[in-house]
């Protein structure tokens, strides 16, 4: 499919010819809804684990007497109300390493790609080039291409240095490489914008 390149000035710079094999497949909501699910996973960190009652290290003698020593009938000093006891219900180490096979994640970056075609808020731009790294320069410029509440810029390699320094004032726009492309971003935020370097790399990407 051809799609309109844009470029910051709101100018026409020519047609490009998007892969169908990238950006013509229709999306899936359960194969979206599994790599979501996965990479909202995979990002998760371990707790450090407490020690609890039974991992402390104190002795298991009976603290006293059961009567007559006008205190309570404690069994040991393991119990979470003494200093030094084990932590009543504190948290315990989990494994948030979930697998998805690369052939599915492959799919959903595709199919998120796709429905960004599909809904109409892709933008395809020339390059990402300013005459002046200016935020207020680079908001009015954003005004005339039509950017929606929260946009994702994905540039090639790197991110332009100057559009990078320009938007990192600017609330609710993100800056990616290509390589950093994922599910959960492309999804995330209402516009998609790519470079023309970005549609290469991201069509290198699967089809190498």
């Amino acid at each position: 499919m051809k799609i309109q390149v844009q470029t910051l000035d709101a100018a026409e710079a020519g047609d490009l010819e998007l892969n169908d094999a990238v950006f013509g497949i229709e999306p899936r909501a359960d194969i979206l809804h599994r790599v979501v699910t996965w990479q909202l996973e995979k990002r998760r960190g371990t707790a450090r684990g407490a020690r609890e009652r039974s991992d402390v290290a104190r002795t298991g003698k009976k603290f006293g007497r059961q009567k007559g020593g006008g205190t309570a009938r404690h069994g040991d000093r393991r119990a979470p109300i003494f200093i030094g006891g084990g932590k009543a219900h504190g948290p315990r180490v989990r494994d948030f390493n979930p697998s998805l096979n690369k052939k599915v994640r492959a799919l959903g970056l595709k199919m998120a790609l796709s429905s960004k075609v599909k809904d109409g808020t892709l933008i395809i731009l020339d390059t990402l080039e300013l005459k002046d790294a200016k935020t207020k320069a680079l908001i009015a410029q954003i005004a005339k291409l039509g950017f929606g509440n929260t946009t994702l810029v994905i540039d090639g390699d790197e991110v332009n240095a100057g559009f990078a320094l320009a938007s990192s004032n600017i609330p609710k726009v993100n800056v990616l490489p290509a390589v950093g492309a994922n599910v959960y971003d492309i999804l995330k935020h209402e516009t998609l914008v790519l470079t023309r370097a970005a549609v290469e790399k991201l069509e290198a990407r699967f089809n190498g």
